[in-house]
């Protein structure tokens, strides 16, 4: 039986049309923690010559972790919505691999939590892009 808080993410993650269309699929959930997987797709190449993922493509799956981070976080609620993200793109991801989002809600106030997330393909050491952001608190089940 799944337990509530990934039973919580995956419908965040399944309400949002662009996650499906995306293929985000929900790795891992911990308590302010999330990873989410991107499968490489060529409908979402932002250069046809380099064949390299569109970083608009990078973003949303960052937020989204950042959002299932917020939402498992057991100060913060039942509900988010992003504020403000900031990310850095390090590198471009290599074509054809998997890009997997790593989002920890670090500090949660009464009204704003805050998240670190790294983007990575399968060189781990070496981060395609990183962010940090604000996020709303919306609560609803007890703090």
């Amino acid at each position: 039986m799944e337990n509530q808080l990934v039973k919580i993410a995956r419908q965040f993650i399944d309400a949002l049309p662009h996650s499906k269309r995306l293929g985000m699929v929900l790795q891992d959930l911990k308590e302010g923690e999330a990873t989410i997987s991107m499968p490489y797709d060529p409908e979402l190449i932002g250069d046809p010559v380099s064949k390299v993922i569109h970083g608009g493509a990078v973003s949303a799956l960052m937020d989204t972790a950042g959002g299932a981070a917020v939402m498992s976080h057991p100060q913060a609620g039942i509900g988010t919505a992003t504020l403000d993200l900031r990310i850095d793109y390090m590198r471009p991801a290599t074509p054809v691999q998997t890009i997997v989002a790593t989002a920890t809600c670090y500090h949660v106030t009464r009204s704003v939590a805050f998240v670190r997330a790294t983007a990575c393909d399968d060189d781990t050491a070496r981060p395609v892009a990183t962010a940090t952001g604000a996020f709303t608190v919306v609560k609803g089940r007890s703090a």
